[in-house]
């Protein structure tokens, strides 16, 4: 018997003992194909011997060092490189230990800034709805997904939200793709106007919604007009790009498609690659002065920030990432996977939208193609999709809830960027064939 507390409670998952490149191998020796990088973490697959070299010379020299105490060469040399890659404006970077903690410290400090430079009345976020930010109670709670907050909705701090940009959904008939990016930007202007100018720290928002949406990207000009909103009424803009950040989507920065630089990003999974738990927050020189000159202390902190063996692990995967060419290999294979599955799904009488960026891609999965009818929930169609695909021997990510918390079906793909031609055609007629044994 196990004494481990699964994810869920009746059922017993087989015993992962090896990583091959893109497959991970159970006990019994069975194979799987690794589809959605785990949650779009393993970039670099389930083996690269850089990583594992940085990582095991890192624990010859110092294994943990507590950052209340001392810094060191890894964490430096980690968030130098991160900078010098970052969008214009952000100087400076602080490690965590993964994706919600990356947003909680977001969020902690942008109400911090604001008490540091005299506006202590602004005490709200703006979100978007279907959003997913992270499980601890602050990014849970300015998430939109209403599935996820709703056992926990007395105990959390909340946000407002408003309409994602969801183009295959909410673009309406006769409009063009700008004026639809612009109609959906405004309304953060509306919101933000109806709780009141002076009292909203922040938007948050990722820039291509990943497991609660399914890869959805932003429409040409969306997020130029909210950063428009945002200088204009003296709000932080914060990017979540732990899921679609670090070479996902096609460039290191999502955000970088979009044009845009803003003042907080937060990024993990494919930091780490999988290879240590890391996330890390990124924020401006102008945040980071105003707590230097102000107070000179961010009134956050865990003991493992920083961490000598994770810092070494993910400044070889960003190094692999940029000077290594694995992010433009992303953008040329995710051409290459984008091509499959409109070739296997394109027609597909029950694929609505093939959508993303990069390695980053999802299929919406409906009743009906002409209408975009979902399926009943009662179907289950998520869930049956992603046992079948399992035991077809394929790892990937489908979701329910994708239109509105309860109603739609999605799943989302995020392989390693070392994914081969041969291994692309695997992925895709794996998924077709257990696509179509749900069905």
């Amino acid at each position: 018997m196990s004494h481990i507390f699964p994810r869920h409670c009746k059922s017993a998952p087989p015993v992962a003992t090896r990583g091959d490149g893109i497959y991970l191998i159970d006990s019994e020796g069975k194979r799987y194909l690794d589809g959605s990088g785990g949650a779009a973490v393993s970039c670099l697959g389930h083996s690269d011997p850089d990583v594992a070299k940085a990582m095991h010379d890192q624990i010859d020299r110092l294994s943990f060092a507590h950052t209340g105490f001392l810094t060191s060469e890894p964490a430096e040399s980690l968030a130098d490189r991160l900078v010098a890659h970052a969008p214009e404006g952000i100087e400076r970077v602080y490690l965590v230990s993964g994706g919600s903690e990356a947003v909680e410290a977001a969020l902690k400090l942008s109400r911090q800034y604001m008490i540091e430079i005299g506006q202590t009345q602004r005490t709200r976020f703006i979100a978007r709805k279907q959003s997913y930010h992270g499980n601890t109670l602050g990014a849970l709670g300015t998430g939109g997904n209403m599935w996820r907050r709703e056992p926990f909705d007395p105990l959390m701090m909340s946000a407002s939200h408003i309409d994602p940009c969801y183009e295959y959904r909410l673009r309406q008939e006769g409009e063009t793709e700008e004026e639809y990016g612009l109609r959906a930007a405004n309304a953060l202007e509306e919101e933000i106007l109806r709780v009141g100018p002076d009292t909203v720290i922040g938007f948050l928002a990722e820039p291509v919604v990943g497991a609660t949406a399914g890869a959805v990207p932003a429409v040409k000009g969306y997020f130029k007009r909210i950063r428009e909103i945002c200088d204009q009424y003296g709000i932080l803009l914060i990017l979540d790009e732990v899921m679609c950040g670090m070479g996902r989507t096609g460039t290191l920065f999502a955000c970088e498609q979009d044009e845009i630089s803003p003042d907080i990003i937060t990024i993990a999974k494919g930091l780490g690659a999988g290879y240590q738990p890391i996330g890390a927050m990124l924020c401006t020189g102008e945040i980071y002065d105003a707590i230097a000159q102000g107070s000179g202390f961010f009134q956050h902190g865990h003991t493992y920030i920083g961490h000598p063996v994770a810092a070494a692990a993910a400044d070889a995967v960003v190094r692999k990432l940029t000077e290594g060419g694995m992010t433009a290999r992303s953008a040329k294979m995710g051409t290459r996977l984008n091509d499959a599955l409109h070739a296997e799904f394109g027609q597909h009488p029950h694929i609505g939208d093939i959508r993303g960026r990069g390695m980053f891609r999802g299929l919406e999965i409906v009743a009906d193609r002409d209408s975009k009818a979902p399926f009943d929930p009662s179907r289950g169609i998520a869930g049956r999709l992603k046992k079948q695909a399992f035991e077809n021997g394929l790892i990937c990510y489908p979701m329910s809830g994708t239109i509105d918390g309860q109603n739609g079906d999605h799943v989302l793909l995020a392989p390693p960027f070392i994914i081969s031609d041969e291994q692309i055609d695997e992925l895709v007629g794996k998924l077709s064939k257990s696509l179509e044994q749900v069905l």
